[in-house]
């Protein structure tokens, strides 16, 4: 495993043969492999989605102290505030809540009622991607629940990413994707087996939960984030696109 160090200076090639690498290992090992690598410098961004809920566990269940955030836009559901609550009182951790600068009702004022009816992309940005931004500026990887079966656009997603980011002194950051390939039913399998609670949406046909006003149930053959942004010919908030392409 030695040879098989992340660097800066890796060429794609090399990216694409850790991330295969990485692939074949069991999600204990390879959060092992983060934290003897990157140690606090990598952090788990969580949404209490059935995904990320496996990575706090395991980390946890490992004597891992990585870090973890998630993104309170201060319009999510009052059920997954309470969920960040029971996560946190039963794995006994803190997860960072990362705030945008404007409240709701600052941004209303600044850019009018419900922008996320009008603008849905401008409303991303701003309680969104600009208070992740800011957060992955002290980071050298982001560790995130993304799984292939999500969608379409998430078929691709490697174990492994790499993606150019300014704002750090070697222009880098690492994206890991622990669950890439686990199936729904299998993280479903693992919350009950360890007893972890859910967001109880799920029970209602939310799979995908986000902002309130931007989430609704799916139905039957539906992609799992078919209930995001009805109406518009958007499926991400911007948060895992903002980088650009991985390199």
């Amino acid at each position: 495993m030695t040879r098989f160090v992340p660097r800066p200076d890796m060429n794609s090639e090399e990216v694409r043969s850790l991330s295969a690498f990485l692939e074949e290992m069991p999600l204990a090992e390879l959060l092992r492999w983060n934290w003897e690598h990157f140690g606090a410098r990598a952090a788990i961004g969580t949404s209490f989605q059935g995904a990320g809920l496996v990575i706090l566990h395991q980390a946890v269940q490992l004597g891992l102290p990585i870090p973890s955030f998630t993104l309170d836009t201060g319009l999510l559901f009052p059920e997954t505030l309470r969920l960040k609550k029971q996560i946190e009182g039963q794995l006994g951790i803190h997860i960072e809540s990362l705030h945008p600068e404007l409240t709701v009702e600052q941004q209303a004022a600044e850019m009018g009622p419900a922008l996320w009816r009008r603008r849905p992309d401008s409303c991303c940005t701003v309680r969104k991607v600009m208070p992740l931004q800011k957060k992955l500026a002290q980071l050298d990887v982001w560790i995130t629940g993304l799984r292939r079966q999500h969608s379409d656009v998430r078929s691709a997603t490697q174990v492994l990413e790499r993606y150019k980011f300014d704002v750090l002194q070697d222009g880098i950051i690492y994206k890991l994707n622990p669950l890439a390939t686990w199936t729904r039913d299998r993280v479903r399998a693992y919350l009950k087996e360890h007893q972890l609670p859910y967001n109880p949406l799920k029970d209602q046909g939310y799979v995908s939960i986000g902002c309130q006003p931007c989430t609704r149930p799916i139905n039957e053959g539906e992609s799992d984030r078919a209930g995001r942004w009805t109406g518009f010919d958007k499926s991400e908030c911007g948060i895992h696109t903002f980088l650009g392409d991985n390199i």
